[in-house]
């Protein structure tokens, strides 16, 4: 049965060894560390990213602009795949009438199972080309969380690592003493008595 005192690396006794304060104040560092600092990087890294994530949905909604259309093509054709936007990896030709001007054609995304005659909303930047929807706020939450907790993550394991490789190095620090000790008493427990 074993029998554990708490905070025992703190008290002064004289089986306290050096090693054993270093280990205690590295385990205090260490707590503090992932309970309090690496929530605070993951914050401050979401605020961030939540800014910067803003203002880029803010530009995008300034330059893009959206226009009901009629689908007119007979089948949408599949963009490739490395475009990112799943929602709209379809491309159709659509029409358009724009308030005083002519009507209007041209290919755009689309979402997937739009048929011919379906109204769409699309999207067209300033040089007139198709392009996906500026990121709504929930996006931008998205990517703030994700960045937020990405980063208390990393932060989290660089500090774990850095305690394993202390501890790695403590272990052979104890061992390197223990060893030295044994070398100081062991010749008078293996004497033989006489």
């Amino acid at each position: 049965m074993r029998t554990q005192v708490r905070g025992w690396r703190w008290r002064h006794n004289p089986l306290r060894r050096r090693s054993d304060l270093l280990e205690a104040w590295t385990v205090l560092i260490v707590a503090v560390l992932l309970f309090v600092v690496a929530p605070l990087v993951g914050v401050a890294a979401g605020v961030y990213a939540h800014d910067r994530a803003r203002s880029l949905a803010v530009a995008q909604r300034a330059e893009r602009h959206s226009v009901r259309a009629v689908v007119i093509g007979n089948r949408p054709e599949q963009l490739p795949t490395v475009q990112g936007d799943r929602d709209h990896a379809y491309r159709a030709r659509v029409r358009w009438t724009e308030p005083g001007k002519a009507t209007r054609t041209a290919l755009a995304r689309v979402q997937p199972g739009t048929r011919a005659g379906d109204v769409v909303t699309v999207w067209f930047d300033a040089r007139g080309r198709s392009v996906a929807p500026p990121p709504d706020e929930a996006a931008v939450w998205q990517h703030t969380v994700t960045v937020g907790v990405c980063a208390a993550a990393g932060a989290a394991a660089v500090v774990l690592l850095g305690h394993a490789v202390e501890r790695r190095i403590a272990l052979r620090h104890r061992l390197a003493e223990w060893e030295r000790e044994w070398a100081r008493t062991g010749p008078k427990w293996t004497q033989p008595r006489t």
